[in-house]
């Protein structure tokens, strides 16, 4: 089989997007849209406002910089993007059954970009944000019958102890599941207690939590292709 370029590859693709409010969420669409342009669709999470409708989210989503260009020379091409609304913190993602079904029938590849950098977060936050909520969005993918790729987006700093990060997998310091119960039911002081212990030698709860969401997605490499990207500098994708 001839090699496919980019474009080749996402021509006719469905994709499915996590964190596109963020500011990699946003150079990622605005990619996809002036690069592959046979791109069949984006459904992008979004996180209800009130007093804003779906509609008007989208345009406000658009009125960022970076679409000048595409809303000069293209301007039909933002008809490929659909909004979901969503939340990765609400159980099931707070997605409607009819959405559901739409991105399990139609998606052939996810990025799940959502997460917070914020390195002061307390634990129990960072690991229902950028734990939990990573395996809500891959409960979601197991269902998705077309499922390519699973693309999810980690940081250079999951190990930050390391003087030379490879391009490996590294087992967390602890099992995810077990971290995320203890998150569950511990009272804010006995938590607060253990958590520098816990996170040791990560220097915060991002770099820690990063580190246990890479395991628990790697759980999943037996049920759908995965890919796992580590950009130096993580950019809050959660609005």
């Amino acid at each position: 089989m001839a090699p496919q370029s980019v474009a080749e590859f996402y021509a006719n693709k469905t994709i499915f997007l996590t964190g596109a409010t963020g500011f990699l969420g946003k150079v990622l669409v605005e990619k996809f849209l002036r690069s592959c342009p046979d791109v069949e669709k984006i459904y992008m999470l979004m996180r209800p406002k009130r007093g804003q409708s779906t509609k008007e989210r989208l345009e406000e989503f658009l009125s960022c910089k970076i679409y000048e260009r595409l809303h000069e020379e293209s301007p039909k091409c933002f008809e490929k993007l659909k909004v979901i609304k969503g939340d990765i913190l609400v159980e099931n993602m707070g997605i409607s059954e009819e959405d559901r079904q739409i991105l399990q029938r139609e998606c052939e590849i996810v990025f799940h970009c959502a997460a917070c950098v914020r390195f002061d977060m307390p634990l129990r936050d960072a690991v229902n944000l950028n734990t939990v909520g990573t395996k809500r969005v891959l409960e979601l993918a197991e269902g998705m019958k077309k499922l390519e790729v699973f693309l999810h987006t980690s940081t250079s700093y999951c190990r930050c102890e390391l003087p030379v990060l490879e391009e490996k997998l590294y087992p967390a310091p602890h099992r995810p599941q077990d971290v995320v119960h203890c998150c569950s039911w511990m009272d804010d002081p006995l938590l607060n207690h253990m958590e520098p212990k816990l996170m040791e030698p990560q220097p915060n709860s991002y770099a820690y939590t990063k580190s246990l969401t890479e395991d628990l997605v790697s759980q999943y490499a037996g049920k759908f292709p995965i890919v796992i990207a580590r950009p130096s500098i993580g950019k809050c994708g959660y609005r």
